[in-house]
């Protein structure tokens, strides 16, 4: 699989898992610029890389803008929202669920 052989939705994002093993999920995501804003709030931790394209988020009431190469670290359960995107934009998610004890 080629991370870039993708169509761009017309609206929404469309999502991709790429990889799913122990508590590891490595999922492609691509956005349209016509988002319904949904706020998140995972069990998980979930690290993105955003491949191409811009994206504004919300993350606890504080705005990040992110641009091609840049990433973040969300915690589990830390509220978030993508408010707007760049058509096209490319994000990797890595969700990691805590190992059981």
């Amino acid at each position: 699989m080629n991370l870039y052989d993708y169509i761009t939705p017309n609206r929404g994002e469309d999502f991709t898992t790429l990889l799913e093993k122990e508590n590891i999920k490595v999922v492609r995501i691509v956005s349209s610029d016509k988002l319904e804003i949904k706020e998140y709030s995972q069990e998980e931790d979930e690290f993105v890389i955003l491949l191409e394209g811009k994206a504004l988020l919300e993350l606890e009431n504080h705005k990040i803008n992110l641009s091609k190469g840049d990433t973040l670290f969300i915690p589990a359960y830390k509220k978030h929202k993508v408010l707007k995107c760049q058509k096209g934009t490319l994000w990797i998610a890595i969700h990691i669920n805590p190992l059981p004890n």
